[in-house]
């Protein structure tokens, strides 16, 4: 069975009748290989054509739908059609040349690409290398209304569907031979799982990820509508299908993915968020609870020339700005600051000091550090006629020892996700070996719960099956020989041509991340240091140092790299055992190609870690 995206679900709104049907015939009668969208932008011009469809072994075909009744047609050429309307008589385009028009907007941008053309020396040469074409369903005129109508004078017959064509009980295959009959000179061609990619890279901008930037590349300027590379990358890298069908079925109301870390939800984050910007009047808000997440955030943003339109903050600012900006006395400072921004903006709220529904949208990353009361709170500053809410979260890496969420629900405080919450289970950002290491060091944790449709699961992460280097574990006598080891693999990196901006260092306390800092220093290595609030804000400014921040600070990010200085002393004495496994396995997962493990006292968790080590060299050797 074929599945459309956006999903149909989300679409049957905007679909007039005729178009719902032809949906669910497409649905029903082709298989799970065809590839569907429905009035979605392609290409450089943004054009919006009712279906495309794409098939590896078939082609691709561009279709307009009319639910146009025959007594409606006045006028008919080649040109145009004249329909009795509502608003009396109207002129519109032949159908048969809007879907052309638009299928040759395809084929020019595909023809862009050389690896989409057929090799110089081919009978083909220069030409697609799969076919292409285009066609016209007409939902209310039969085949033989539109033969007596003498309407094959003026559309090809060949090229077009009619009523009695996609009744519910015509044969699939029948069905699939009138598509393809469409094509004008079919071909066999077979295209890979990348030239299906290359395909959507270049039709769909905005589901292009920027090489290299990971769970940010929806940000790049190449994924802008309007605007095609300088040069086409021999690799293109694009969200899979299941992330571009649940960015583009987002649709209206609160929303909730529950996602195991780097299934992707900060890429999808970003393509909503760019997509609101586009269609909103009010400004889109972005939360989290992170520091250095949200100066990342925020400065994509601001490359991105959003700035004017999306707010990125983290929690605890956001309330302070929104208590300044309104002349609201400010809690007094000390211990328990933080604690009293969120109360105090929501009885300003309640005494109407502060303004409801200041945003058209509200979209939080990493959701599973935000307390009851602060969804509360981000609720009723959504403006109602938009109600655009979406939280992206994942319990396993609750590491700011927010209150256990058992008897949470959704609709408790205010959020209506019965029916609207989506669960990622696939990891795509840590190699097979690396996410190994990490489930098998925190299993306690990452064991599966039942939950109805508003509670919050906890979900094991998948792999996506990409290899790479087992983590690795290094013992040593003292702390100044690991801090010496740690400088001199960091620079036999930089000598193999690893950059500085991909390898971060992460440690659990400040005191650990000043030892290194000032032996990377003393080896004149450039390093950032997310410590202070400017440190974080600024951590990303300069691709000339590598990132040094503790295992709080990298929560959200991702590097190439990751090197974790002083398991020795874990689990800290002073905190919970399962709160401090949940950190270190937040901060493995931080590693998208190596991760290297440094101690110099035996722990607890050193010895989780050589274990898990172990069982996931034993499980390569056996598969090997």
């Amino acid at each position: 069975m074929a599945k459309l995206v956006p999903a149909r679900s989300t679409c049957l709104r905007r679909m007039t009748s005729g178009e719902r049907r032809f949906s669910e015939r497409l649905e029903q009668k082709l298989e799970d290989d065809y590839l569907l969208w429905y009035d979605v932008p392609i290409g450089l011009k943004q054009r919006q054509p009712d279906f495309v469809i794409l098939h590896p072994r078939r082609g691709l075909l561009v279709l307009e739908v009319k639910d146009w009744k025959l007594e409606t047609i006045r006028e008919a050429n080649r040109k145009s059609f004249t329909l009795l309307t509502d608003r009396g008589l109207v002129t519109v385009i032949n159908p048969q040349q809007q879907a052309r028009v638009y299928a040759l907007e395809v084929k020019i941008v595909l023809e862009a690409d050389s690896a989409m053309r057929h090799p110089p020396g081919s009978p083909h040469a220069g030409q697609l290398v799969m076919p292409w074409g285009f066609g016209v369903v007409l939902t209310h005129i039969t085949r033989r209304q539109f033969t007596e109508a003498q309407l094959d004078q003026v559309i090809e017959p060949h090229l077009v569907l009619c009523k009695d064509e996609i009744v519910e009980t015509v044969d699939a295959e029948a069905l699939q031979r009138r598509l393809w009959s469409m094509l004008p000179q079919p071909f066999g061609c077979v295209l890979s799982l990348p030239q299906i990619d290359r395909v959507r890279w270049l039709l769909f901008p905005e589901i292009r990820v920027a090489p290299g930037e990971g769970q940010f590349g929806l940000f790049d300027a190449a994924s802008q509508p309007n605007v095609m590379p300088l040069a086409i990358p021999d690799l293109v890298k694009v969200m899979d299908m299941q992330q571009e069908s649940l960015a583009r079925s987002l649709g209206e109301g609160h929303r909730i993915i529950h996602g195991v870390a780097g299934s992707g939800k900060t890429m999808i984050l970003g393509y909503r968020c760019l997509h609101l910007a586009r269609m909103v009047s009010k400004p889109v808000l972005v939360l989290c609870y992170n520091t250095t997440l949200a100066a990342r955030l925020g400065q994509i943003v601001h490359g991105y020339g959003l700035a004017h339109k999306v707010q990125v903050h983290h929690f605890h600012e956001w309330c302070r700005r929104m208590l300044d900006a309104y002349h609201v006395c400010l809690p007094a400072s000390g211990e328990r600051y933080f604690d009293a921004l969120a109360p105090a903006l929501m009885r300003a709220l309640e005494q109407g000091q502060v303004p409801r529904a200041q945003y058209s949208a509200v979209l939080i990353d990493e959701g599973h550090d935000f307390k009851s009361d602060w969804y509360r709170l981000v609720v009723h500053m959504l403006d109602p006629s938009s109600n655009a809410l979406l939280v992206l979260y994942d319990d396993a890496q609750n590491i700011y020892g927010t209150p256990a969420r058992r008897g949470f629900t959704w609709k408790s405080v205010g959020i209506e996700a019965v029916g609207h919450t989506t669960i990622l289970k696939l990891n795509y950002r840590n190699t097979l070996e690396i996410l190994s290491v990490a489930r098998h060091f925190a299993e306690v944790l990452l064991h599966e719960q039942s939950s109805d449709d508003d509670g919050v699961p906890l979900i094991v992460p998948q792999s996506s099956g990409r290899h790479g280097p087992v983590p690795e574990l290094f013992a040593f006598r003292n702390q100044r020989d690991e801090c010496k080891a740690i400088v001199q693999c960091i620079q036999d990196a930089l000598d193999r041509g690893t950059q500085p901006c991909d390898i971060a260092v992460l440690y659990r306390t400040h005191r650990e991340g000043d030892a290194l800092a000032q032996q990377l220093a003393h080896a004149g290595i450039a390093v950032c240091v997310a410590q202070t609030r400017a440190g974080k804000a600024a951590l990303f400014s300069d691709d000339r140092c590598i990132k040094l921040m503790t295992q709080h600070s990298s929560k959200g990010l991702e590097f190439p790299m990751v090197i974790i200085y002083g398991l020795g002393q874990l689990p800290h004495p002073r905190e919970d055992a399962v709160h401090e496994a949940r950190l270190l396995y937040v901060a493995m997962t931080r590693a998208t190609e190596r991760l290297l493990l440094f101690h110099h006292d035996e722990s607890a968790f050193t010895m989780r870690l050589d274990s898990a080590i172990q069982r996931t060299l034993h499980a390569r050797d056996s598969a090997a």
